[in-house]
């Protein structure tokens, strides 16, 4: 359990503000969804995308999907089974569902633009805490509390004096997290992303590189001796021989088909019959995939 520890004081949390944010400007990775063109649909779009996926395998779908829904209203004009289809291989493909359905609401109730309205934004399909804080902060440099995991990584660490935070987010975290934020709006969007990028670069979940870090000297990990991790049981990710590979066997085919798929064509791509039913079966109880007749499925219209 993740313990509750006191703010720093109001001079060590300016300081704390300087030191990450100077870090950031001088090491902030250039995305594109970064910059100052970047609308906030593009903003949306990279959060869903980022979402238990490595920036070096979002950067070309991001690319597709905003040349081809370069707005809310584009993608909610076209099926939902399309933007699985080019969700390709990122995981996790209900995001694409997701997705969708943000951008049909969007157009239905803020005319086809994204919302800026922090409850406004946490009101749509398939947008959480963390996304709504997110799109507020990075998209319209709003002040808000911007908690993923490599942010709750680097406060576990430099302010709480463990190596990781717990499985899920708590009510301390997010406490602190709002205690921390600058008192300016545009200063704390920057003080949000700094503090994701720090996570993501330098503060890394294996092998962080403390020698390097600007936090070194202020870090209560560190100050304690970096004393390994003591809570529960940390949730690993498998993947092979889950029936996560074979859901995505199955959806590779129904992509790559372009119509109707029938059972056969389903078949091959996984031996277990009894695995390979339970992956469709699933993927048709979420909404990615249609049955259409006896034998024959395709992506949701």
């Amino acid at each position: 359990m993740v313990a509750t520890v006191p703010t720093p004081a109001p001079g060590a949390v300016q300081a704390l503000h300087s030191t990450v944010i100077g870090w950031y400007e001088a090491h902030a990775r250039d995305l594109p969804w970064r910059r100052a063109d970047a609308s906030p649909w593009a903003v949306m779009v990279s959060e869903f995308m980022l979402q238990q996926t490595p920036v070096k395998r979002v950067l070309p779908a991001y690319a597709a999907w905003l040349e081809r829904w370069p707005t809310p209203a584009s993608l909610a004009a076209d099926a939902p089974g399309e933007a699985v289809r080019m969700w390709g291989r990122l995981g996790y493909p209900r995001r694409a569902l997701r997705l969708h359905g943000a951008a049909v609401a969007i157009t239905e109730r803020h005319g086809g633009e994204v919302p800026s309205d922090h409850a406004a934004l946490l009101a749509l399909p398939g947008v959480g805490e963390y996304t709504a804080a997110a799109v507020a902060s990075f998209a319209f440099r709003q002040r808000h509390a911007v908690l993923d995991t490599n942010v709750r990584r680097v406060l576990a660490r430099a302010v709480t004096g463990v190596e990781y935070p717990a499985n899920a987010t708590t009510a301390a975290e997010r406490r602190t997290a709002t205690e921390l934020l600058p008192a300016g709006a545009e200063r704390a969007a920057t003080w949000a992303v700094a503090v994701m990028e720090l996570g993501a670069l330098v503060c890394t979940a294996r092998g962080p590189e403390c020698g390097s870090c600007p936090l070194k000297a202020r870090c209560a990990w560190q100050r304690a001796g970096c004393p390994p991790y003591q809570g529960p049981a940390r949730r690993g990710q498998t993947y092979e021989g889950t029936d996560r590979q074979v859901r995505g066997k199955l959806l590779a085919v129904l992509r790559e088909a372009h119509g109707l798929v029938a059972q056969g064509q389903l078949d091959v791509v996984w031996p277990d019959a009894v695995q390979r039913a339970r992956a469709l079966d699933g993927l048709v109880a979420d909404g990615l995939v249609e049955p259409v007749g006896p034998g024959t499925y395709r992506l949701p219209q």
